[in-house]
């Protein structure tokens, strides 16, 4: 005999695998909710060929600003579905971090630049089947070789763009990939990507999971930064030299009050712009996301752009979430690790 509660959820789950899909956009889960005036101003900041034709992108710039019911036609108009799928939804946030220019006892980690060795590799450019993938090396004899690793690099004398106080810091900072650095004077420098080792993204967390340090549904950012924080600096250099993955940085000019400059070349919107695997979802499409907060569970669905991607971000329905700057979105963006569904908008023929 089956319970009346193990009845109703079997009746739940079974109603919730047989829903009907989507067929167009008008049906997205939540469409009514959102307010797509807003997320109007992050899709012309990155509405651009060959994601978007010239002439959906003009007809979007006629649109007169804070028309709610103007943008929403549009959308449904303009775009049709594609599934991308059940995946993981995470967060990512511009740290704020203490720097200097000129090393000193308080600033001895650099931040290095770009170094003048490193060759970046678009495979695609090979392999029609590598199209979106890159990777990078240094030549040596005539041939590309792996650029060494994040131990290698910090063992040696790299140029430097600024000196921080702490090298946590700068491991989450390279997670990130851009941040604001506030020197002694009080003064910011932003700072952005500007190439990776080609080394694989080997994450930390997972690392203390599996070593039984953290328990598995508690590794976040903050467990992970008060574990390093708390084992000791040998023990912290260990951990975070088994991820081998090195990011260089660049000054990016910027305003204060946008965000980072994303793969895109567009500056980043809080909560309307995601990191995605740019082999699966092309740069400047708009997707529709749902899942949920991180920290009080309610339903997060809105529409949101492909304008970023990451080392860590792979997969048809995999996609990072940028938070913003300060505090506050460090605070959600840390925790963020829920599932998601994800339906890409693709301009209609």
């Amino acid at each position: 005999m089956i319970r009346p509660a193990l009845a109703a959820a079997l009746i739940l789950g079974l109603a919730a695998c047989t829903a009907p899909a989507p067929r167009n956009v008008a049906e997205l889960p939540g469409w009514g909710e959102d307010d797509l005036a807003a997320a109007l101003p992050p899709f012309l900041a990155g509405c651009r060929p060959p994601a978007i034709p010239t002439e959906i992108c003009a007809e979007a710039r006629a649109l007169p600003a804070g028309d709610n019911a103007a943008a929403r036609a549009f959308f449904e108009r303009r775009f049709t579905l594609r599934t991308a799928g059940e995946g993981l939804m995470t967060g990512y946030y511009e740290p704020e971090i203490r720097g200097a220019t000129e090393p000193s006892a308080d600033y001895r980690v650099p931040l290095h630049t770009r170094p003048a060795d490193l060759v970046e590799v678009d495979l695609g450019l090979f392999a029609s089947d590598l199209r979106g993938r890159r990777t990078a090396g240094k030549v040596r004899n005539g041939r590309l070789e792996p650029y060494p690793d994040r131990a290698a690099i910090e063992a040696g004398n790299g140029p430097a763009l600024l000196w921080l106080a702490d090298p946590v810091d700068r491991f989450f900072l390279q997670i990130q990939g851009s941040g604001r650095v506030v020197l002694p004077d009080g003064s910011i420098r932003r700072v952005g990507f500007d190439g990776q080792n080609g080394r694989a993204y080997v994450p930390i967390g997972r690392i203390l999971a599996d070593q039984g340090e953290i328990p598995r549904e508690q590794v976040s950012m903050q467990s992970i930064r008060a574990w390093l924080e708390t084992a000791g600096p040998e023990r912290a250099q260990a951990l975070m030299d088994q991820n081998p993955s090195y990011v260089f940085f660049r000054n990016v000019p910027a305003r204060p009050d946008q965000g980072p400059t994303g793969a895109q070349g567009v500056p980043l919107t809080p909560l309307r712009s995601i990191a995605v695997d740019r082999t699966e979802i092309p740069l400047g499409s708009p997707v529709w996301i749902v899942t949920k907060h991180p920290l009080t569970g309610a339903p997060m669905r809105r529409l949101v752009m492909a304008q970023d991607t990451g080392g860590a971000i792979r997969g048809p329905a995999r996609a990072d979430l940028f938070w913003g700057w300060g505090e506050e979105a460090a605070h959600a963006a840390g925790p963020m690790k829920e599932p998601a569904t994800l339906y890409v908008l693709v301009p209609a023929s």
